[in-house]
């Protein structure tokens, strides 16, 4: 399971997202009573985010959060945090839409979760 935070004024194909994350449990067959929360936010949430997590001063494209803890009844893997703009420049830089590098960023989220279980 999924729970995805956007503001409003960002383009998040959300159905894409639950297809990639599902498609990626069953890859790695990760049991379906897992969660996993996925937050796009802007430069200056991630730029705070990563200097206070990482000591890095930047706008990170991806940052993940392990938690694995229980959660009404499920496992709450962890957290994984997009910052859209930064997955609009890469996209530009890349030649590529914008929802496959968002989309290989959930999977780059996600595979830092899972290699932490």
């Amino acid at each position: 399971m999924i729970n995805i935070f956007s503001s409003w004024r960002y383009k998040i194909n959300r159905e894409r997202l639950r297809r990639t994350v599902a498609n990626f449990f069953s890859e790695n067959k990760i049991n379906k009573d897992v969660i996993v929360n996925l937050a796009f936010i802007g430069r200056n949430k991630m730029k705070h985010l990563a200097e206070n997590y990482k000591k890095e001063p930047i706008a990170l494209p991806v940052l993940s959060f392990f938690y694995n803890e229980k959660h009404e009844g499920k496992i709450l893997l962890g957290e994984i945090f997009i910052c859209y703009p930064q997955a609009v420049l890469l996209a530009a830089e890349r030649n590529k839409r914008v929802d496959e590098v968002i989309d290989n960023l959930v999977v780059h989220g996600l595979t830092n979760l899972v290699e932490n279980l």
